[in-house]
């Protein structure tokens, strides 16, 4: 049986990213997933918004690795075709007490090291985003806030520490620990996967996976976080990040444009205690509704596409729980909430520091395989059915499969044949965008689904698209 130096726990976002850290130095290195896929937890419903850091408590080991994550992921994401709009992003203040709070949010964002804020007025804010409702009374832009795909970050840092030897292991729960004589073993339905150091980055199973190893120092509890997704002729009214004014809660509940075109407005943040809840409900239906009546009315207007929901992993902890026990060989990585997208790399970076400080050799070698070049999920930038070009040396990315979304046979079969392929349809329309459009799947699903079974698109689909 082989023992890996590391194996790190959670496949999301933050697992990925410390797997393919680790997996550049001369170590054996697993990435264990519970799911069938990589990113298909938390990481796959994040907001998919690349944050400056500006709003966060100055000084928190959070504030420090979102803004060094916000620079990383900026750089791989050109390095590795992730697609990011800069869209900026606009705080709208609704109330005299929101207004107040306005300059105190720019001290905050000028102490977290970012400087590019401005306090506007009413006018320029109605200037910016002329959809609004009527009543804001002004604002505070923040113009390095960025969207980005999400699925795509996800899944890049996984084929790269997969590209790097990291040996990808999904369908892996783990059910059990046994910490032996330099050895963690980790029991899974799958079987048991031994390693010399154990990195916990299980995200709303941390608590369960670091109680297996003796401790109770903090609880997940699941917050829902709904969200509707808009047709995509609403996209111009949504041409920036609307934000609220942040509240203890969380940052509430925004309108945002996406990179595949659509307008998002949500989310909720509901406080659960099942793990699995990961269905829309009618209540948060009703608050996103009303929500939405009140800061750009006219939105309610367009088509709602899609409805999803996530779950966030809040933990009764102020800042990132991160902490290292040399003793058991074991990291933990807890409490990560929705600016581990953006962070993901940075905390990749500084766990590996954790390691090497306790002796872990983490020397990164000098040659290593170039970043994996993704698809193309954005809007603003030439997709494959546009490419001439493309179209010409391979007319499979001619045929448009699913006609809402323009994904293509070549796109299908490209996802089919990757490193990482997809287990199933969701994995497919991550990769793709494929019956994530208008019909939902209505018109192309039973092809999409045909190519998934056959593991590739059969030529007759190419033929006759």
């Amino acid at each position: 049986m082989t023992t890996y130096d590391v194996a790190v726990v959670g496949a999301g976002i933050v697992g990925a990213a410390i797997a393919r850290e680790l997996a550049g130095a001369d170590l054996s290195v697993a990435l264990v997933e519970a799911r069938v896929d990589v990113g298909d937890g938390t990481s796959k419903a994040n907001t998919a918004i690349l944050h400056t850091g500006f709003d966060a408590k100055p000084g928190t080991l959070e504030s420090r690795l979102v803004a060094r994550g916000y620079e990383l992921l900026g750089a791989y994401a050109e390095q590795t075709g992730i697609p990011v709009e800069r869209t900026g992003a606009l705080l709208v203040a609704w109330t005299e007490e929101e207004l107040a709070a306005l300059p105190a949010l720019k001290e905050k964002a000028e102490a977290n090291g970012y400087h590019a804020c401005e306090l506007v007025d009413a006018d320029a804010v109605y200037a910016t985003v002329p959809a609004l409702g009527p009543g804001a009374l002004g604002g505070l832009t923040v113009p390095g806030e960025s969207i980005i795909c999400t699925w795509t970050t996800n899944l890049a840092l996984a084929t790269d520490a997969h590209r790097r030897g990291a040996a990808v292991l999904t369908r892996h729960p783990v059910s059990g620990v046994e910490v032996g004589d330099g050895v963690t073993h980790l029991e899974t339905p799958s079987g048991r996967v031994s390693a010399r150091w154990l990195v916990n980055a299980a995200g709303l199973g941390a608590d369960h996976l670091d109680a297996l190893l003796g401790f109770d120092r903090f609880t997940v509890t699941p917050r829902r976080g709904e969200l509707l997704v808009f047709d995509k002729l609403s996209r111009p009214m949504a041409p920036v990040v609307v934000l609220p004014v942040p509240s203890s809660k969380g940052k509430g509940v925004l309108i945002s444009p996406t990179i595949y075109g659509n307008v998002m407005l949500g989310p909720t943040a509901e406080d659960l205690t099942d793990r699995g809840a990961t269905g829309t409900s009618e209540a948060g239906f009703d608050f996103l509704l009303g929500k939405g009546g009140t800061l750009m009315p006219d939105l309610l207007d367009e088509e709602v596409t899609a409805a999803y929901s996530g779950l966030r992993a809040a933990i009764d902890h102020p800042d990132y729980l991160i902490e290292l026990d040399a003793d058991l060989r074991y990291l933990l990585v807890g409490g990560i909430r929705s600016t581990g997208l953006t962070a993901g790399m940075a905390i990749a970076e500084h766990v590996v520091g954790m390691l090497t400080d306790a002796g872990l050799d983490c020397t990164q070698r000098a040659e290593l395989p170039a970043p994996p070049q993704m698809p193309n999920l954005g809007e603003a930038t030439l997709r494959p059915y546009q490419d001439d070009a493309r179209i010409a040396n391979d007319p499979a990315y001619g045929t448009v499969v699913c006609f809402c979304e323009r994904v293509t046979a070549g796109e299908i079969r490209d996802a089919l044949a990757s490193d990482l392929p997809p287990a199933d349809l969701d994995g497919l329309r991550r990769r793709t965008r494929a019956m994530n459009g208008r019909c939902q799947g209505f018109y192309c699903g039973a092809v999409v689904s045909e190519c998934l079974a056959e593991g590739s698109v059969p030529p007759e689909v190419i033929a006759h698209g």
